[in-house]
């Protein structure tokens, strides 16, 4: 998080479909596109929604419509096991294993398997009891604010901070909850004002089709992006259709690493690589006919042309007048 690079989270979320075999294949995908991160989700289902709780409509055209909320949620559950299985897995692939916890078991858990870094999701932003417990692990924090105005998210903020975790270590991210994300629901610039007010590390958790609003939130300063990928969009569970395939991810990894180069340190002058061309492209003050001696030199007589090797253009006004200490042909430098 510290990286001047930046930290590219690859989502899998719950696109393992209770699989642990489908979760090391998704990490094998993270890895292979060079993402810093590959994250999945830590929650008990009856810890998480109600038997009464509804789907999100997305959900309902995505899932087994005759099933409740907590009985989809129940096939996607993770237990301790595979969380280790995983954490492992990752080490091997030298990736970064993140998890969001939905619940304060989950925070446990997360917090005694060593992870240095928790993912707060969009849904615990108004959730004081969760946000004091995950504050005082004085841990790394990415906060995503999906459906929160800003008074929520400075809300949130102060209670991180006022539980114990350091300014420093807490990134915001803008997000849109609805899966896919229209682009006219992005409000991009809602990531900056964030970014602002809070004078804090600022990013992007994308829920969009497509590549693009990843790549111009990192032209627009995002340290951290967040997106979620899958094996295959057509596999059966709630957020396989709005995730990248393998190939469209690193895709976007790589122009989010060519963006980063692109970039630059924003001071203006020459790169090294132009260098040689400002004697090719530049001018010179030259000879616009023969010159003889002594000659005044004025606007019939002289001219602006390449190469830029010899007096610069700029000093026109102080060549103008001045008498010619030798003989000139027509296109010889001054």
């Amino acid at each position: 998080m510290k990286s001047k690079k930046v930290f590219i989270i690859a989502e899998a979320g719950v696109n393992h479909n209770g699989s642990i075999v489908i979760a090391k294949k998704l990490i094998d995908v993270a890895s292979n596109a060079g993402a810093d991160a590959v994250k999945f989700q830590t929650f008990k289902a009856e810890s998480l929604a109600t038997k009464n709780a509804k789907k999100a409509m997305y959900q309902k055209k995505t899932t087994n419509n005759n099933e409740s909320q907590l009985d989809m949620l129940k096939k996607l559950e993770m237990n301790i096991e595979m969380h280790k299985k995983l954490i492992s897995y990752c080490k091997k692939k030298k990736i970064i294993f993140l998890s969001s916890p939905f619940d304060h078991e989950s925070i446990e858990l997360l917090k005694n398997l060593g992870l240095e870094i928790l993912k707060i999701p969009s849904g615990e932003v108004t959730n004081l009891p969760y946000l004091k417990h995950i504050g005082k692990l004085n841990k790394k924090i990415i906060l995503s604010t999906g459906m929160s105005n800003i008074y929520e998210v400075k809300n949130a903020f102060k209670i991180l901070l006022d539980s114990g975790t350091k300014k420093k270590n807490i990134t915001i991210l803008h997000a849109n909850t609805e899966y896919p994300t229209s682009m006219e629901d992005v409000n991009l610039r809602a990531m900056v004002t964030m970014g602002k007010e809070l004078n804090v590390n600022f990013g992007y958790s994308d829920h969009t089709l497509g590549v693009e609003v990843d790549i111009a939130a990192v032209a627009m300063g995002a340290k951290c992006i967040e997106k979620h990928f899958t094996l295959d969009s057509k596999m059966k569970g709630p957020d396989h259709k709005a995730s990248l395939e393998p190939d469209q991810l690193k895709v976007m990894i790589k122009s989010i690493r060519n963006i980063e180069k692109a970039l630059g340190n924003g001071i203006k002058k020459p790169s090294s690589s132009e260098l040689a061309n400002i004697k090719i492209v530049r001018k010179s003050i030259v000879a616009k006919t023969k010159i003889e001696r002594g000659e005044i030199l004025n606007e019939k007589n002289i001219a602006v042309k390449r190469p830029g090797t010899g007096i610069s253009p700029m000093k026109w006004d102080d060549v103008l007048g001045v008498k010619a200490k030798k003989k000139y042909n027509e296109d010889e430098l001054i």
